[in-house]
């Protein structure tokens, strides 16, 4: 089983900091790290945060949520054997050709590390300050993966959608494999349906391992209807009231056929927080190992 090291750059806002984080990251035999996304907090929000009982965002108006492509490509550098990954990146919000750009240039500098964990967002009040339409994000969000595939298989393409239209047009640098692998977020049926349809992985934000496997099996049994085989979609899984007893939670998420813990970095901020995430590392990398 993999372990990622989930929202890092949400902890590590400095260059030392981030410095220190992937390293001993890196030594303690994490195989990701991970990068989320908002480009500002409004200072209202009526949106609801999928993810909490009360509807809102566990963060403050200065919560530090740097770009996740740039502290990527820092991370990049600093640990040279991570992958390299987005948990989530909003790509409704961005435009697919530079998009497409920015993540082919990553790849190839890191060699080939390169992860694209995706939604499609709820925050309206960020897109509306962004000026990018709230209506439609979903179906936008699949054109621009489209779009961005194509990019990346090989030079002179074209592509014409409803939100995304070019002539035939070469973006170089290309991903080291090709491709980049695609992640789907979120718990909701149009996660799964996207999940199955366009992504190489999906990541829940679902914790409860009860649910979370019944969560798994409505994926799996999606996947079976339309064709395709469920053992192609890699599982990640938060891993964050496991950390009550670790070891336990390890194996329960093998259980349900996780293939990525997620731990939150969160759980590492302050001044013991790298001897933490040593201390947690000994007790579940032989298991997860194992």
């Amino acid at each position: 089983m993999k372990v990622g090291l989930a929202f890092a750059s949400s902890i590590s806002t400095d260059g030392a900091s981030a410095l220190a984080l992937c390293q001993r990251a890196e030594a303690a035999g994490f195989e990701s790290v991970w990068g989320g996304e908002h480009v500002i907090m409004p200072d209202s929000i009526v949106s609801k945060y999928p993810y909490t009982p009360d509807g809102k965002i566990p963060a403050e108006p200065e919560t530090p949520i740097p770009d996740p492509l740039i502290w990527l490509a820092f991370a990049a550098a600093a640990a040279p054997t991570l992958r390299l990954g987005t948990c989530i990146l909003i790509v409704p919000q961005r435009n697919p050709l530079i998009l497409a750009k920015e993540l082919a240039t990553l790849d190839q500098l890191s060699g080939g590390r390169v992860e694209l964990g995706l939604g499609v967002g709820w925050m309206k009040e960020e897109f509306d300050a962004l000026g990018v339409p709230w209506e439609k994000r979903g179906a936008r969000n699949d054109e621009y993966i489209e779009a961005m595939r194509a990019l990346w298989q090989g030079p002179h393409a074209e592509y014409h959608g409803d939100f995304v239209d070019f002539e035939p047009a070469t973006c170089s640098p290309r991903p080291v494999n090709g491709s980049i692998p695609v992640i789907v977020g979120g718990d909701s049926d149009a996660a799964i349906s996207r999940a199955v349809r366009i992504a190489d992985g999906y990541f829940p934000g679902e914790g409860d391992i009860a649910q979370l496997g019944a969560l798994l099996d409505r994926v799996r049994q999606a996947a079976e209807a339309a064709g395709r085989d469920p053992a192609s979609i890699e599982f990640s899984a938060i891993f964050g009231s496991q950390m009550a007893n670790p070891e336990q939670g390890v194996e329960e998420m093998a259980s349900i056929g996780v293939d990525r813990i997620m731990v939150p970095a969160f759980f590492f901020g302050g001044p013991d927080g790298l001897d933490n995430l040593d201390q947690l590392s000994e007790r579940i990398m032989p298991i997860a190992n194992g």
